[in-house]
């Protein structure tokens, strides 16, 4: 097998694969970033909690970060999906291979996966004209500009349960709607009344209002309840299939196992940001990027020691 195409190639460009891409373009890796331009906050009105870029457009912030990237001319950026990729164990060296949204198939030393999640949202007619507007599943990303309004927390079980105790936070006019019979303990009960959170139990229909303003949630049994927004705790998934194919190993959470700095159980492959993390968190993310490309440079390094 000849020279490898790149040093590293980055599958995704949200904060952490932008973050890896600029430390390890400052190294002077060849480095390619591939991203399908899917991105999973691209609903919300901004984004929160990175300091410096508190209630930036999501859209901006990218735009940014992949400007910050121009001076390194050994980086390039594709916008282009990577569907397959896999383990080279040619001539004693770890390297992979990836197959493009258009067929061609480049090489690199080593992998990092920044692919995300992505949110399953209920399916609940409407929804999502208001998703990211008025109807979000992170208080810590928009609790605060929901303070002190009519909220509704969506979710059955624990996670329901956990998010309405976890909004009273920021608002204090809570109804928790278990769309269907709820199955607390008499424990569970005691702490929602305690806080003074209703628990609705009737079927969920349509949500409604108008602007990206949520203004009512509608029931199957036609009773509505007026609110000003709503949180819901769903599941979510892996943003690719890359990290199973590639023969990562999985936490009980779904995301996957990675170690001290990103690494994961298989050789030369890293992944970083909300794939990996129940922490999902945009600064998080970039932190995580930095982390994976310090160990891949360190351990391209080495390598080139050797």
């Amino acid at each position: 097998m000849g020279k490898p195409n790149f040093d590293v190639v980055i599958v995704g460009a949200g904060p952490a694969g932008l973050s890896a891409a600029l430390l390890l373009g400052r190294a002077r890796r060849r480095v390619l970033v591939c991203d399908a331009g899917h991105p999973r906050n691209a609903p919300s009105h901004g984004l929160h909690c990175y300091l410096t870029r508190d209630g930036i457009d999501p859209r901006e912030f990218l735009r940014l970060g992949r400007e910050e990237l121009r001076p390194y001319e050994t980086v390039e950026l594709r916008q282009t999906e990577v569907t397959d990729a896999r383990r080279l164990l040619e001539g004693g060296a770890d390297n992979f291979e990836v197959t493009l949204s258009n067929g061609e198939r480049l090489t690199s030393r080593k992998l990092l996966l920044a692919t995300g999640v992505i949110d399953e949202l209920p399916e609940i007619e409407g929804l999502s004209e208001f998703y990211g507007t008025s109807i979000f599943h992170c208080p810590y990303c928009d609790g605060w500009e929901m303070r002190d309004e009519p909220l509704a927390v969506f979710g059955a079980g624990e996670n329901g349960l956990g998010l309405a105790l976890e909004l009273t936070f920021w608002s204090r006019n809570l109804v928790l709607l278990t769309d269907g019979q709820a199955e607390f303990s008499g424990e569970d009960i005691q702490r929602l009344e305690r806080r003074n959170i209703p628990v609705n139990e009737h079927k969920v229909s349509r949500v409604e209002g108008s602007g990206g303003v949520l203004e009512r949630i509608v029931f199957a049994n036609g009773e509505s309840l007026a609110v000003r927004g709503m949180f819901f705790s769903t599941t979510q998934r892996q943003g690719s299939d890359l990290p199973q194919k590639l023969g990562c190993k999985f936490t009980e959470q779904g995301c996957v196992q990675t170690y001290d700095y990103e690494r994961t159980d298989v050789p030369g492959l890293y992944v970083a940001g909300d794939a990996s993390r129940f922490a999902q968190f945009a600064i998080v993310a970039a932190s995580e990027g930095a982390l994976a490309a310090l160990a891949i440079n360190t351990e391209l390094m080495k390598e080139g020691l050797d």
